[in-house]
């Protein structure tokens, strides 16, 4: 008797294909090729990561170049503002030995003006608060209270230091007297 070949075996010895083999392979092939195709994402993806870590890298960077500058520029220019105060200043001590009363007023008038159209320019505006307005003590420092017959208690009676502001930034409060109701008496 001839010895039967075991089954899905050929003559060359290599295992036969069967038709449930044969979907597994398939299967297979499709799972490689997803796996290529994922694997290949997954590179892609890393790489756009790389790049988008570069970029931002790059942006705050450059952002921060960019408030360098710009406090470098906002100081020039302050300072290109108050220069001609600073000339007013020098040639008024140059000539406060020979120059009378009335020359040293209108010249510290000049200089005042120069300054105050130096701080308009780089954005400072004066918080001066009218007699009888409310304290606010968000723009107001109250120095002193005083009794007032005749203005409401809280309100401004008088400003004895302008306060100032940047850009709509408080820089310094006014100081103010503040009204207070009068005392009673016993």
């Amino acid at each position: 008797m001839k010895a039967e070949e075991p089954k899905g075996t050929g003559e060359s010895g290599e295992t036969a294909v069967l038709p449930e083999t044969a979907a597994q392979l398939v299967e297979l092939e499709r799972l490689q090729r997803a796996l290529a195709e994922a694997d290949e994402r997954g590179k892609s993806h890393w790489e756009q990561y790389l790049r988008a870590v570069a970029d931002l890298d790059n942006v705050r960077k450059r952002a921060q170049r960019e408030v360098e500058a710009a406090n470098r520029y906002g100081l020039e220019r302050f300072v290109a503002e108050l220069l001609p105060v600073k000339d007013s200043l020098d040639l008024a001590a140059s000539n406060a030995e020979r120059a009378d009363a009335a020359s040293l007023r209108a010249g510290q008038a000049a200089t005042l003006q120069l300054l105050e159209r130096a701080l308009q320019k780089l954005g400072v505006r004066p918080v001066e608060p009218a007699a009888g307005e409310r304290f606010d003590p968000e723009r107001h420092e109250a120095v002193m209270t005083q009794e007032a017959q005749d203005a409401e208690p809280g309100s401004v009676l008088q400003v004895v230091q302008p306060g100032y502001e940047l850009n709509g930034r408080l820089l310094r409060p006014a100081r103010v007297v503040v009204a207070r109701a009068p005392a009673k008496k016993a």
